[in-house]
């Protein structure tokens, strides 16, 4: 009988996403998450996994991207596969390299549109309010060297009104979010 799959997850913010991940995976008899990282000390995502009892770790910039102290705690914990729930920076070579195809993200927008740097979470919503767009949603996608660039596994799509505000946007695009995202990663270890 194979392993069973350890997950890190890496977040900069709230971490609703996170907590849905963390509620998915609880009582999972193959998937357990294991570690949760974050580049920002009062991350709310932070105080969602000490609720679940995850460990966590905080990093500076310096730290992801020029040492191999995170890579070193990925490997103290035996994480065998790496989650993106609302992180903000890019992931460097070295951790793409270590992962290779085992690095997962979603995007509030459906890719390629409302992709790249400096697009996330309200700004992505706008950016869609202010196009006239009817629909939106989100994408789950594989990690690679460059900002929402990564194989597509998964979008799903919800309609946007005329009338809708900004928020209602995001309030959609959050319900698919945690509807979709833990099971993706399910499909998505398992394969």
């Amino acid at each position: 009988m194979n392993q069973p799959a350890r997950l890190a997850v890496f977040l900069s913010g709230n971490g609703s996403n996170a907590e849905a991940i963390f509620n998915h995976f609880k009582n999972h008899s193959t998937i357990k998450v294991v570690l949760v990282l974050s580049n920002n000390p009062g991350a709310v995502g932070l105080e969602r996994a000490h609720k679940f009892n995850i460990p966590t770790r905080v990093f500076t910039r310096q730290q992801f991207r020029e040492s191999e102290e995170v890579m070193g705690w990925l490997k103290d914990a035996g994480v065998t596969h790496v989650v993106l729930a609302g992180f903000l920076w890019l992931v460097p070579s070295n951790l793409i390299e270590t992962f290779p195809q085992r690095i997962i993200n979603i995007h509030p927008a459906l890719l390629p549109k409302y992709g790249g740097k400096g697009m996330y979470g309200m700004k992505v919503h706008e950016a869609v309010k202010n196009a006239g767009e009817t629909e939106t949603g989100i994408t789950i996608h594989e990690v690679d060297e460059r900002y929402d660039q990564g194989r597509i596994l998964f979008q799903g799509k919800c309609p946007v009104h005329s009338t809708y505000t900004t928020q209602q946007i995001a309030e959609q695009v959050q319900r698919l979010e945690h509807a979709h995202y833990p099971r993706v990663i399910e499909r998505w270890v398992n394969r």
